[in-house]
């Protein structure tokens, strides 16, 4: 697949221009219905990051079409801010990370990453993909039930829609291309996640697929 993402050195130019704006050249509506001052220059800052640089490789709203770019629209925003830090801390450091995050992310201070979590948690989640009905079926039994002795479920953490919960993401209508490299690369420690990685050990190749491909019907 052809990537359409746009190159580093010009999207860290965007961001570099677009965090040295004065809040007052800053039109874009807040998020917040009463922001305070701080906040709606935050505000202001975070939305045009995600609609002239984040969309170039996820999409207009967090909607990435793309499988190697994860969906952002709905996303938990405590986990999106948590992993916003871990690029900027050198913490997720899978080649991923430091081809098309690290460098923009030291970049965003605290409160931008606040008000970056803050609009595509707001943003609507996209529809579900439709997969095999076996792969579907079988991963909807490992999410829900987990794999006795082996896996604990999915659910337990991630929610009984894999609508997620605060530090633990959402995975409903995620891109199952993208959640099988995540659960590869912290099976194999390319990721720092010690609790995934205990958590997911045990799965084999198979039971990543199938698990992704119920998680993008949703």
């Amino acid at each position: 697949m052809i990537s359409t993402r746009m190159p580093v050195t010009l999207s860290m130019a965007l961001l570099l221009g677009i965090l040295a704006m004065p809040a007052a050249a800053q039109t874009t509506p807040a998020l917040s219905a009463k922001p305070s001052v701080s906040t709606a220059a935050s505000d202001d800052a975070a939305i045009k990051l995600a609609t002239q640089v984040c969309s170039s490789c996820h999409g207009p709203g967090g909607n990435s079409k793309s499988p190697t770019f994860p969906r952002l629209a709905g996303q938990q925003q405590a986990y999106l801010v948590a992993q916003i830090k871990d690029f900027k801390d050198g913490k997720r450091h899978e080649q991923e990370a430091h081809d098309y995050m690290l460098g923009m992310a030291t970049l965003i201070d605290d409160p931008t990453a606040e008000a970056l979590g803050r609009y595509f948690a707001s943003q609507p989640h996209p529809k579900g993909i439709p997969g095999k009905p076996a792969e579907v079926a079988a991963g909807k039994k490992i999410f829900e039930q987990g794999i006795p002795g082996q896996v604990v479920a999915c659910a337990t953490c991630h929610g009984p829609h894999a609508e997620g919960n605060g530090i633990f993401p959402r995975l409903a209508d995620q891109h199952a291309a993208y959640i099988v490299r995540q659960l590869t690369v912290i099976q194999r420690n390319l990721r720092n996640s010690p609790v995934m990685h205990g958590i997911i050990k045990n799965l084999t190749p198979e039971d990543m697929k199938n698990v992704a491909a119920y998680l993008q019907s949703l």
